[in-house]
């Protein structure tokens, strides 16, 4: 297979080129030339936000396109329609914020999506921006030629966003730790490396149209989370379950303070940790462990030389330990 990633140095990118890689593909990678690419793929340099800025994609044929692009759509919608026609495939990695809030529970691909988006649009709001991305990748490679994976939480090694990392660094300090209850609250998510396989799999089936791209329901909890975290790390933490009435009450902010984390029986809840993944696991999906993916990249977080890296303009997360002193009584 010949495979085309644009990015492909960071996070979900660099997944997908390694397990290309690893099925012995030729890959060719487009970036602005900020971070090293692996080994073995040809590199090309393009930046899509000026102008001739895919001056290097003006000539080749690929069988599949990998797009993880979540800035203005009018970036997908002018490679997406530049490649048309010299690439088999278009996967555009997507996000399930693209279903119209508050999706039921239990919501698969069918579910209402958002209004104000569209293909040639600059950039707005995040599930605009990300079913604009949508639009643009159909639009240029019809519906039969696009596959567009609507990500959910993603986690794993090499993660730019810093939740898990987070939580590996707070639980490697020690001591009281304030865990968001309650221990059962089921969570799905994906590792980078599980969404990487299903990617290239849908390419070689000739997959197309939406899918849901996260681990099925019950999959995790919030307590073999954060366990995995304490025991990876050397077990020195000790984990304090608070009730969610209690985090809610001290301001405390779900998903930003308390990464991963949100309320039960909320629509957050229901949006994050609730979607129906059944089609993308009959096409092949397959995840790993949560003590796995927790293993891994602190193994991972061990190796860097410095702090994880973070995509630029993301907001900080993490609890303030003062606060979180302040919860716990200490």
């Amino acid at each position: 297979m010949r495979l085309l990633v644009l990015g492909g140095t960071e996070f979900v990118g660099r997944a997908v080129v390694d397990a290309a890689l690893d099925r012995d593909w030729d890959v060719t990678v487009l970036n602005r030339g900020r971070h090293r690419p692996a080994p073995g793929v040809r590199a090309l340099r393009g930046d899509r936000t000026e102008t001739g800025g895919l001056a290097a994609l003006a000539d080749g044929e690929w069988d599949a396109v990998v797009d993880t692009w979540s800035g203005a759509p009018r970036a997908v919608h002018e490679t997406a329609g530049l490649l048309a026609g010299r690439a088999g495939r278009y996967v555009y990695v997507s996000s399930c914020s693209v279903y119209a809030w508050a999706p039921d529970p239990g919501y698969d691909e069918s579910a209402p999506l958002v209004e104000g988006a569209a293909a040639d649009a600059e950039r707005t709001e995040y599930a605009q921006d990300k079913l604009g991305g949508e639009l643009a990748a159909t639009g240029a490679f019809g519906a039969n030629a696009s596959v567009l994976v609507r990500a959910g939480l993603i986690l794993g090694p090499h993660e730019n966003v810093g939740r898990l990392p987070w939580w590996l660094g707070r639980m490697a300090r020690g001591g009281p730790v304030l865990a968001p209850g309650p221990r059962d609250l089921p969570l799905q998510y994906i590792d980078a490396r599980d969404l990487a396989g299903w990617i290239l799999g849908a390419v070689e089936q000739g997959l197309s149209g939406p899918y849901n791209l996260m681990s099925p329901q019950g999959h995790a909890t919030m307590g073999a989370l954060l366990d995995a975290c304490a025991q990876v790390t050397g077990g020195a933490a000790q984990l304090r379950w608070t009730a969610p009435e209690a985090i809610l009450a001290a301001g405390i902010e779900p998903w930003t303070q308390l990464p991963v984390w949100v309320p039960p029986n909320t629509d957050y809840h229901a949006a994050l940790h609730a979607a129906d993944v059944s089609r993308a696991v009959r096409d092949g999906l397959r995840c790993r462990t949560v003590e796995e993916t927790v293993r891994d990249t602190w193994e991972w977080l061990r190796g860097l030389d410095g702090e994880a890296p973070r995509r630029a303009g993301l907001p900080p997360v993490g609890l303030d330990p003062a606060v979180e002193a302040k919860v716990l009584g200490l």
